[in-house]
């Protein structure tokens, strides 16, 4: 079976590009902004060849994983627009959880209680999905301005489905390695069916206080302990919540609380290292 959108997808006007292979559906995406592509434009791949995380970090897709980019031109702020990072994390585990049913979970050394009572994927902030405490799903979002003083934002969504990397400095893991038979094109179609739902429920950023509400129902390492690397610096404390703009928000020992708009998050084990 081919990549498809769901009937749901097609109706609220999205389309899709599937190509065999690519370098980066994410550069792939804003190239397409910059020579004028309208946006709602969905591009998959069966391979990404150069793929890139967060922080400049290399992405391996290989044959069968998932490498899917969502390009939108949206109306709001950027910052604001910045937030359909949360959208995308919970669309891609409604998403999972529809298309992956036969999963079998064990908790990482990462995990600690990551996952325990939140379902089976949990989402850790920013923008990664967890199965047992383990990475199985990270999402990048990357933007371009536009000549018209627009600007336009691509959203890629990497997911290990076949395979995933082992020389990695945290746990990850694949839907193959948890045990689903679940291929590539059926959870894309999964996938574009659910962000439908939550891109209306976020509502042009309207909705963005039900989308963190339902964010924090499937919060990896909601109330335990976690260190975050800002800058070359650690901080400690415990994970208290996320803001009203999704911001992250550290407990310190002695009481005080800590914002944090970007960083790497480490729970368990390796945040009391």
């Amino acid at each position: 079976m081919g990549f498809l959108l769901a009937p749901t997808a097609v109706a609220a006007g999205y389309r899709l590009e599937a190509f065999d292979a690519v370098d980066s559906t994410n550069a792939l995406a804003l190239e397409r902004a910059q020579a004028g592509e309208a946006g709602r434009l969905w591009l998959v791949a069966g391979r990404q060849d150069a793929g890139r995380g967060r922080r400049g970090r290399n992405w391996a897709t290989p044959e069968g994983n998932l490498a899917a980019t969502l390009l939108l031109m949206p109306d709001c702020a950027l910052h604001r627009a910045a937030t359909l990072g949360f959208v995308a994390g919970l669309a891609l585990a409604d998403a999972l959880a529809a298309a992956a049913p036969d999963i079998s979970l064990s908790i990482a050394v990462d995990g600690g209680d990551v996952a325990a009572g939140r379902g089976r994927f949990a989402l850790k902030w920013p923008n990664d999905v967890l199965a047992g405490g383990a990475k199985l799903s990270g999402i990048l979002l990357e933007s371009a301005m536009l000549e018209n003083g627009r600007y336009a934002l691509a959203i890629g969504i990497g997911v290990n489905v076949v395979a995933h990397p082992d020389d990695t400095p945290y746990p990850a893991t694949s839907l193959a390695a948890l045990g689903s038979a679940c291929d590539a094109p059926h959870l894309f179609l999964a996938l574009s069916d659910a962000w439908v739902e939550n891109e209306r429920l976020w509502a042009g950023g309207e909705g963005l206080g039900a989308i963190r509400a339902r964010w924090l129902e499937r919060a990896a390492g909601l109330g335990s302990a976690v260190a975050v690397r800002i800058d070359g610096k650690v901080v400690r404390g415990v994970f208290e919540t996320i803001d009203e703009e999704c911001r992250f928000v550290i407990r310190t020992d002695d009481g005080g609380k800590i914002t944090v708009a970007a960083g790497d998050v480490h729970f368990g084990a390796v945040a009391s290292a």
